[in-house]
């Protein structure tokens, strides 16, 4: 009598070879998804759902979708021919024992991945690979239970599938190392890209997300600023070498639903056993404890219902286009305004607008008569921590960011902040004065870090602390979350465009100012910065 294998005694096939025929478990919006993708690409699909005719009504539904990419152009008859031959539905788990992959797209509930990996053991070849469509589960967990833990992998796609074209590829500790390399092939077969990810809570773009959303709750709940007013900085005011964002946090939170948003906080936070960088907000909480959830049900951070009660839902028309501009000499015929420049504001190179704008330059608080002030520019710490280390008059001090040149193309809004002792008159006169040229102007409440410096800052932080703990590479890192989170460049590339010794200093100055480790830099980012070295260098 042969002698079982072990579970590391897997013989999992060569990492050349194709895996031809494909089982995907789970009918819903994810395995129809997968099911549509892979039957494009040349692979015989076999689809299964428990659900009685649930399998064949996602067959129906793709042949919907092909038969609309025909009508447009985007698939010519033969090949819609060719895809529908390869999609079949199998009634039973037994249906699959031919297929050399199988994906589970399924609840995600570990007890459930388990049991159904258990019963396509008992039915599949020992070669053939199991893999795991999950956003939160650990892979490891998953395969634990499994006879042939080496052959359990992730392979976690993004909705919709067929147009999400970025794929995580996700090893746990005992799987075999061809499994990975032959579902990496497989994914760039079909035109996505892949990208390897290690098996730690969120894998890789979920985990990077962590900055955008949940640092922008923070701001609002510490009362810095509403959650609309966020939203337009983070549309008008960044502009990196691939553009903006083209959501506002709050927007893309109501878009994905706070009902999932928050447990994907929720989750990583404690599975991180409560890390201060992915802290959740009780404001979120509360919210879908209310059950304001987004879009999905026509009520969120904005009102989407028909009738139009509440606050507004965001329209995007128009969102970019620069507003019109006063000519030069209509500036020029404006009363100059009296500034004086701090030295953080001469630093930031601040005089050639302030000209532009019709300011006067003065050199002391004795010239700024009424409806002068100071200006300055903190990076990382707030208006009155400034005002109180350079000596500044608090009353006269209003603040700007200037992550970004507040001047340049693109740039169409300008954030100010003042002290906490500053004449409401010279905050207003500050207001009116940078939007003489047409900009559109927010004012926040004093903070640490203003309100882009905070999250971009953030978003950069998490995705160094990823590279640094080997979760992926740095160029893979940038990929996954252009293109999974639709960020208009990758977060190391954000890094280096600001300048690592910037982004460093915005966060030293936050965790300075507040105490919190929330903020604290890590080292990937403080070895660049001290060394002038891109956060794209691997080491």
């Amino acid at each position: 009598m042969s002698q079982a294998p072990t579970p590391t005694a897997s013989a999992p096939a060569p990492a050349g070879s194709r895996l031809t025929t494909i089982g995907v478990v789970g009918a819903g919006v994810m395995g129809r998804g997968i099911a549509q993708l892979f039957a494009q690409s040349g692979q015989a699909v076999c689809l299964h759902d428990a659900a009685p005719g649930a399998a064949q009504g996602a067959i129906d539904a793709i042949d919907k979708v092909w038969s609309g990419l025909v009508a447009k152009g985007r698939m010519d008859e033969p090949g819609l021919a060719a895809a529908r031959k390869r999609l079949t539905s199998v009634d039973d788990l037994a249906g699959l024992k031919d297929c050399d992959l199988v994906i589970e797209a399924i609840v995600e509930r570990l007890d459930v991945k388990r049991d159904l990996f258990a019963r396509l053991e008992a039915v599949l070849a020992d070669e053939a690979i199991l893999a795991s469509n999950t956003s939160s589960l650990s892979i490891t967990e998953i395969a634990a239970a499994a006879r042939l833990p080496g052959r359990v992998a992730g392979l976690h796609f993004f909705n919709p599938v067929p147009l999400m074209k970025i794929v995580e590829v996700i090893g746990g500790i005992r799987t075999d190392a061809a499994v990975c390399e032959r579902l990496m092939a497989l994914v760039k077969a079909t035109g996505h890209n892949a990208v390897a990810a290690a098996d730690q809570p969120g894998f890789l773009i979920n985990h990077a997300g962590r900055g955008y959303g949940t640092e922008a709750l923070r701001i609002v709940g510490e009362g810095v600023a509403d959650f609309e007013t966020v939203d337009r900085i983070m549309r008008e005011q960044i502009r990196f070498s691939g553009g903006g964002f083209r959501l506002g946090p709050f927007e893309l939170l109501d878009l994905t639903g706070l009902d999932v948003s928050q447990a994907v906080m929720e989750s990583i936070f404690n599975q991180f056993y409560n890390e201060p960088r992915f802290t959740p907000s009780a404001l979120a909480a509360q919210r879908r404890a209310g059950g304001l959830f987004g879009r999905k049900n026509g009520q969120g951070f904005y009102d989407y219902r028909p009738d139009g009660s509440g606050a507004r839902a965001p329209s995007m028309a128009g969102a970019g286009e620069a507003p019109a501009r006063p000519t030069p000499a209509a500036i020029a015929a404006l009363a100059k305004t009296p500034v004086l420049l701090a030295p953080s504001a001469v630093a930031a190179g601040l005089e050639a607008l302030v000209l532009a704008l019709g300011g006067r330059p003065v050199h002391s608080t004795g010239d700024l008569g009424s409806d002068g002030f100071i200006l300055s520019a903190p990076l990382g710490i707030d208006a009155t921590g400034e005002a109180v280390r350079d000596s500044l008059k608090a009353p006269f001090v209003v603040a700007i960011d200037t992550l970004f040149d507040p001047a340049a193309d693109g740039v169409l809004r300008r954030s100010l902040m003042p002290t906490v002792a500053t004449e409401a008159a010279r905050l207003d006169a500050a207001a009116a004065f940078f939007a003489r040229d047409g900009a559109q102007v927010s004012r926040l409440r004093d903070s640490t870090g203003f309100v882009a410096q905070r999250i971009v800052a953030m978003i950069v932080s998490i995705a160094t602390e990823i590279a640094q703990q080997r979760i992926a590479t740095p160029a893979d890192i940038d990929l996954a979350v252009r293109m999974g989170l639709g960020y208009p460049v990758g977060p190391l590339t954000m890094g280096d465009e600001i300048g690592p010794a910037r982004v460093l200093g915005i966060l030293q100055g936050i965790y300075d100012t507040s105490g919190d480790p929330r903020y604290r830099p890590g080292g990937w980012l403080r070895r660049r910065a001290a060394l002038g070295l891109s956060l794209l260098v691997n080491d």
